[in-house]
């Protein structure tokens, strides 16, 4: 834990201390729970093995063979290029663009490139007061946003989520950074979200990410999994959708090319739609050749 968290303050400033408080808060958490969530993927990949059924229809889905998939781009802070890579998202088939960006420009150059008829997401990863967030919810509204992704820090206020969702009518997402599934429970209750965003690596595995999706079912808020991963997290994350086939869920894939991938064209979507591996467990093993070239000593 030490050496994950050194790099957060090694040449800083030692009396900045919340400052560095803060930074290592939002890089510790759910540290735990990311640990049992690989050793739970991995028993399940073995169940789906041993029942000889990829984990979809071990957990009774009826077997999708696709899953719709939205581009998730990098943040740019740069209108022209966030434009650019809207557009190239859109030609290659995405029809559901999620932007990590933070001012107004950039949504609305999204916007604009993008045209009316594909759904903008706007992900700010947790930078705002309630009240800033508040201000920047309005100055984004008029841009048409399908979600506003965690707004507000720290991520667990979910009241103050629940009152930027009230007040200002724009859809609200998160649970990214949600540990265990009585944080969705609270989260549900606050009536916070529309979108429930389960991370399968950071919510303690497949297990927990099954309670979490039934609370979501309960509390009428549509389950979309964080998953921008080219990892096991995301073949999970492709074989829990199939198994719940909830419509309008969607697979997030970061809008990058690899030099490598560890389960092939797999992980690419073609025309904006993953194929849902039929293989028994996860649908694929990593590729070893890959791991030995890329895998850290």
């Amino acid at each position: 834990l030490i050496r994950y968290l050194k790099p957060v303050l090694m040449g800083q400033d030692p009396l900045q201390r919340e400052r560095h408080y803060q930074a290592l808060w939002k890089r510790a958490r759910n540290t735990t729970t990311r640990a049992v969530g690989a050793v739970d993927v991995a028993l399940w990949d073995l169940a789906g093995k041993a029942a000889n059924l990829p984990l979809h229809r071990l957990l009774g889905g009826a077997g999708q063979a696709s899953l719709p998939a939205y581009a998730s781009l990098l943040k740019y802070k740069d209108p022209e290029r966030v434009a650019a890579r809207t557009k190239l998202a859109i030609q290659q088939g995405y029809r559901h663009i999620k932007l990590h960006e933070t001012e107004v420009d950039e949504v609305r150059a999204a916007r604009e490139a993008a045209g009316s008829d594909v759904k903008i997401m706007v992900d700010t990863n947790c930078p705002w007061t309630p009240e800033q967030a508040h201000e920047m919810t309005l100055k984004l509204r008029p841009y048409d946003m399908h979600w506003l992704e965690e707004p507000i820090f720290p991520p667990e206020d979910f009241q103050a989520i629940a009152r930027l969702r009230s007040s200002t009518g724009v859809a609200m997402a998160a649970g990214e950074n949600n540990c265990t599934s009585f944080q969705f429970r609270d989260m549900f209750a606050a009536g916070a979200v529309d979108y429930a965003q389960p991370s399968v690596t950071k919510v303690g595995g497949i297990t927990e990410f099954l309670k979490v999706a039934t609370l979501a079912d309960a509390a009428g808020v549509t389950v979309m999994p964080h998953s921008p991963y080219f990892g096991p997290g995301f073949l999970a994350t492709l074989q829990l959708a199939a198994a719940r086939g909830q419509p309008g869920a969607m697979i997030e894939r970061y809008h990058m090319d690899l030099e490598a991938s560890l389960f092939g064209k797999l992980i690419d979507p073609v025309e904006g739609a993953f194929a849902v591996p039929q293989a028994p467990g996860l649908g694929c093993d990593p590729d070893p050749d890959v791991i030995k070239t890329y895998g850290a000593a």
